[in-house]
């Protein structure tokens, strides 16, 4: 049983159970018994706990959502399916899973994510980028854009 995202009671039934496309996670349809609201769950395997370095050696457990927030806010007011996100996460967390390591820096993670971005959209990538890498001013900008587009 979940607790209901609306109404707080934690009576529901499944309504529909299907993998992800990645077969990494189990996705549920659930209906509120008591408010009649659906709202979806998410099943994953957990993997050994994974520890990040950080840029200054602090230690912090993994998160994806905190990955997630960032790719979404990295692509946000983009034309970009919500799946092409969701395949970018799982890629990195199989990346992670296969990596067999508990600790893993950050630049990895951020070039993994950066790679992929950048693939996928340009603005999306200079966002990410921005924050990852920590731009001072407008010509760090200006470098990753020359970077982007050297013809131009």
């Amino acid at each position: 049983m979940m607790r209901c995202p609306y109404c707080g009671k934690d009576e529901d039934k499944v309504v529909d159970s299907r993998p992800n496309r990645g077969n990494t996670a189990i996705r549920r349809r659930r209906c509120c018994m008591a408010c009649d609201n659906r709202f979806t769950t998410y099943e994953y395997v957990e993997l050994i706990p994974i520890q990040i370095v950080k840029k200054d050696g602090r230690r912090e457990d993994f998160s994806r959502e905190k990955i997630l927030n960032g790719l979404r806010m990295a692509c946000r007011k983009r034309s970009i399916p919500v799946e092409k996100i969701d395949d970018i996460m799982e890629n990195l967390q199989e990346y992670l899973a296969r990596s067999g390591k508990s600790e893993v820096p950050s630049k990895a993670i951020g070039e993994l994510i950066m790679k992929a971005l950048q693939k996928l959209d340009k603005v999306a990538y200079v966002r990410f980028a921005s924050v990852y890498k920590e731009f001072k001013d407008l010509q760090e900008f200006k470098k990753t854009i020359d970077r982007l587009f050297p013809d131009e």
